[in-house]
């Protein structure tokens, strides 16, 4: 006799489609975000909070939909030195890491430095890079930069050495290259360490751009921030806050997707 014979019931069942699983994972963030604005739109009402101190989310909105032009001025100038400051940064880190493995003379040297100067917080070393390249927008893309630079500098050197000294010992005993040994296993090997990184250094660098443009900018979403918070404009203060947090979740979703194109296995 079949099994589905024995249990007609199992037989009948059909697993949920991934639409529906899709749907349901998302209504739950969703539903939790509209429940947080209805409870800060009833509280702001209901204990007639000032508008300078904490708007609506209603005022809010209507910032979006009239001073939009205003956000969207300032949002390309930030745009530009996080994704300009996230590329030089990973660049520079990607490269001292493959320096590193391949040079151990050079780690023991280098690395104690690079450790340092990530444990200096970036608005205190933001004016220091000011006054070496100027105000103006090297100095902006050189802080964003650097924001990026140790986690990327971690993750890739963990992954270039994360290789088996079994396997190198392989490679070796087939008379592999340098070069090979590089592109065919520890370049592979360290792209989902490289990836994480990335992610991280997506966020971190509108931070590092919003915090180069504290230091003597008139344009992009940190100079508008400054404007807002001294001007007491609270809607467009949080409006802008609002737009920084959906640049992140921008540049994050890109890295995301370059992630499941590029790192297949």
């Amino acid at each position: 006799m079949a099994v589905t014979e024995l249990l007609p019931e199992a037989a009948e069942e059909k697993p949920p489609s991934q639409l529906g699983q899709r749907l349901t994972n998302a209504a739950v963030p969703i539903g939790t975000a509209i429940t947080l604005l209805l409870i800060w739109q009833f509280g702001v009402r209901f204990f007639e909070v000032p508008t300078y101190i904490a708007p609506a989310p209603t005022d809010v909105l209507a910032v979006f939909r009239d001073r939009f032009d205003i956000l969207a001025t300032n949002f390309w100038p930030t745009f530009t030195i996080s994704v300009a400051g996230f590329f030089a940064g990973n660049l520079a880190a990607i490269l001292i890491a493959v320096t590193f493995v391949h040079s151990r003379a050079a780690e023991r040297a280098f690395f104690p430095i690079a450790v340092f100067i990530n444990t200096i917080p970036i608005l205190a070393i933001a004016p220091i890079l000011v006054l070496i390249f100027g105000p103006g927008m090297t100095s902006k893309v050189v802080i964003a930069g650097l924001i990026c630079f140790f986690p990327t500098l971690v993750n890739m050197v963990r992954g270039l050495q994360s290789v088996s000294p079994q396997t190198l010992e392989l490679a070796r005993i087939l008379s592999a290259s340098k070069s090979e040994i590089f592109w065919k296993m520890r370049l592979p090997s360290s792209m989902p360490f490289l990836f994480s990184a990335l992610k991280i250094a997506a966020t971190t660098c509108v931070i590092g751009a919003i915090v180069s443009e504290w230091i003597g900018a008139n344009v992009g979403l940190g100079a508008l921030i400054i404007d807002s918070t001294f001007n007491f404009r609270s809607p467009m203060l949080y409006a802008t806050v609002f737009m920084s947090s959906g640049l992140s979740v921008l540049l994050f979703s890109l890295v995301t997707i370059t992630e499941k194109l590029v790192v297949r296995w």
